[in-house]
């Protein structure tokens, strides 16, 4: 188990994503899903996001029944230890929790039985798609969510390999009201190069309102900090109306 107390390897020395200010999806809550696994790493993890100029935190665990059955309260529990622990070591970056929804049929529950959804801000809710095939009732997902007044942005939709040769489903997705949140390792090759050629497309498309780091572990904070990485998000933020700032 990692320890706050040994000797750790130190970060390379951070890159500048201060133009983003707030990063929106990550994993930071110790020990509830595949982020991560407990209160020091969380605090490493947190001030390589700092380093890299962030603001603003807003950490998003994965809510999926058969593999991650978080809820509302084992989330809220689970980040007021991290609050305590970032206000021992004076730490003073604001971090909010939300959640990542997976669209199954428990999320069509909460939603039926009115259980109030962890938000990005406002009515903003982070939502997933199975990596193996999207949803087969997937729209009526979508419209039951807006129907209880929330508005759906949709994880790293570069990812989804299955939408890739039926690029058109991105464009009948945003018809949908989903709004797009591209992960920043997708920017350069991380995930693959399919997913980077996606990644990019989404961008040329205009398909972009959010970028997060999806950031789960340490390996993901080293490739944070590659300069190419810092060029295309400038690029995209100079050209985008990304919402980051405004979480």
């Amino acid at each position: 188990m990692f320890s706050f107390f040994k000797k750790k390897k130190p970060l390379p020395e951070a890159h500048d994503l201060s133009v983003l200010k707030c990063d929106m999806h990550s994993h930071l809550i110790p020990g509830i899903d595949d982020g991560s696994p407990d209160v020091d790493t969380s605090i490493t993890l947190i001030e390589g996001l700092k380093k890299l100029g962030y603001k603003k935190i807003i950490t998003t665990p994965h809510l999926m029944a058969d593999l991650y059955p978080n809820s509302r309260t084992t989330i809220l529990n689970g980040f007021d230890k991290l609050v305590k622990a970032l206000q021992k070591r004076k730490i003073d970056i604001p971090v909010r929790a939300a959640a990542e929804y997976f669209l199954d049929d428990h999320f069509d529950s909460l939603l039926e039985k009115d259980e109030p959804l962890l938000t990005i801000k406002d009515n903003l809710v982070l939502v997933e798609f199975s990596f193996a095939s999207i949803p087969i009732d997937y729209k009526q997902k979508l419209f039951n969510m807006q129907m209880k007044g929330y508005k759906p942005i949709l994880a790293h939709p570069e990812r989804y390999a299955y939408l890739h040769k039926k690029f058109e489903l991105y464009e009948e997705l945003r018809d949908f009201g989903c709004l797009f949140q591209v992960n920043l390792l997708s920017l350069i090759g991380y995930y693959g190069k399919n997913i980077e050629a996606a990644a990019e497309k989404l961008y040329k498309l205009k398909y972009i309102e959010l970028l997060g780091t999806d950031l789960h572990h340490e390996r993901h904070m080293e490739n944070l900090n590659v300069h190419l990485l810092h060029q295309k998000v400038k690029d995209i933020a100079d050209n985008l109306p990304l919402l980051n700032d405004s979480l």
